[in-house]
């Protein structure tokens, strides 16, 4: 095994994998740290639910998961967080940095979350959503890790003990060595660094191909499997994105409160049946769940139905102000995966899921183990089905990417 990766949730972990496979390497993502050996696999991208965790568990279990990648043989080593750098001042990509530096012994990594393809660049340090700076974009008003300032040293530096520094563009235009050299000289430390357009991406991923720790978003990964085909490791394998045939009704569950959920949300209720949880009723004991079910089995047979539990950014705050933040996130994963679970029960094998915790939530209820990576229905969003038993078929959606029509989309592309 070639690259081992940490995802700190299960959407990233499928962003990542959709990305390894489609430049030439066989991916495989798994739920959690596995019990058993994975054959057959150039990277193995171990998914965790830790993005929100409490920072000694964030910790210790992407420490478990590194150990474990270092028992299967990997030569080099990739944390994978989100494209909009989703922490707080007490978050946990800074402490999981220096976990991981720790354990492997190394003095340097980079941090670069960009993925233009998707809108995410990084600027002069800035991480930007389109033309928006971070802070100015919906991912303010996040219901568990709003995103008030867009200067990436400014929010790391406080949860690292490293000296955080950055490579600016003019750098990173300059191409791999450029970058390479700008990374030796800092001598020790995180390093941001900007990146723009693809080009910046694949020149990053060839400055990394000595540093045994890489972190970023899923796009500065695309530049890592070329290295190791230039030293011989690899043999392009060209993407095998054919799922099992899974048949019979789809399920779409959307938790996010993400401006991109929302606005899909409205698009499928145009034309669709939906339900949306009342999460007030739930958060004071109404069996919501079994108000959910009850709806869905008075739709029509081999109907897509939707769920959802998307809000208004004035809605989750009022919320959050009356039942606390962890507590009313909590019960609403928590009832969503509920349903997804009373649902495949029921026969449904093919399901949408919005939110990096909703998937989370939903996919640990389904008992799901690995993930096999199929088709891409969006950038950074593929099919996938699991792996073992009889399979389902999952596309793990971040709140924050794909079209408006994405729920439309993805269902046309598994048929």
């Amino acid at each position: 095994m070639l690259l081992g990766c940490i995802a700190d949730d299960f959407t990233g972990g499928t962003d990542l994998a959709s990305t390894l496979a489609a430049a030439g390497m066989r991916a495989v993502q798994t739920i959690g740290v596995p019990d058993d050996k994975i054959d057959d696999a150039d990277a193995v991208i171990v998914a965790l639910k830790s993005r929100t965790a409490p920072r000694e568990q964030a910790v210790a279990e992407s420490v478990a998961a590194l150990r474990w990648l270092q028992a299967q043989g990997c030569r080099q080593f990739f944390f994978k967080y989100c494209s909009t750098f989703d922490s707080t001042p007490a978050g946990n990509i800074g402490p999981v940095i220096d976990a991981l530096m720790d354990a492997l012994d190394v003095p340097l990594t980079i941090a670069c979350p960009a993925f233009p393809e998707n809108g995410r660049t990084v600027y002069l340090g800035h991480l930007f959503v389109g033309d928006q700076l971070l802070s100015d974009s919906s991912m303010k008003d996040h219901p568990l890790t709003p995103m008030t300032d867009a200067n990436l040293v400014r929010v790391l530096q406080p949860q690292t003990r490293h000296r955080v520094g950055l490579i600016a563009h003019g750098t990173v235009a300059a191409g791999a060595a450029a970058i390479e050299n700008a990374c030796t000289s800092t001598g020790s430390g995180i390093a941001i660094v900007d990146a723009i357009t693809a080009t910046d991406l694949h020149a990053i991923g060839r400055a990394c191909a000595g540093q045994h720790l890489v972190t970023g978003g899923s796009g500065v990964a695309v530049g890592l499997p070329e290295n190791f085909r230039l030293s011989g490791l690899l043999q392009r394998h060209d993407a095998d994105t054919a799922l099992p045939q899974i048949d019979g009704t789809a399920a779409i569950i959307a938790g996010s409160c993400s401006a991109a959920t929302n606005a899909q949300v409205a698009h499928w209720l145009k034309q669709r049946p939906g339900y949306r949880v009342d999460v007030r009723r739930l958060l004071a004991g109404a069996d919501v769940v079994g108000d959910a079910l009850a709806w869905v089995r008075n739709q029509e047979p081999q109907t897509p139905v939707l769920v959802y539990a998307t809000s208004t950014p004035d809605e989750v705050r009022a919320v959050q102000e009356q039942s606390g933040v962890e507590w009313a996130s909590t019960q609403i994963e928590q009832a969503l995966a509920e349903i997804a679970w009373a649902l495949a029960q029921k026969g449904i094998r093919k399901f949408v899921i919005a939110g990096g915790e909703t998937s989370g939530a939903v996919v640990k209820r389904l008992g799901i183990r690995a993930l096999r990576i199929g088709p891409a229905i969006d950038p950074g969003v593929p099919w996938t089905s699991s792996i073992g038993g009889n399979p389902v078929a999952l596309a793990l959606k971040s709140g924050n990417f794909g079209t408006v029509d994405f729920f439309e989309k993805a269902l046309m592309r598994l048929q």
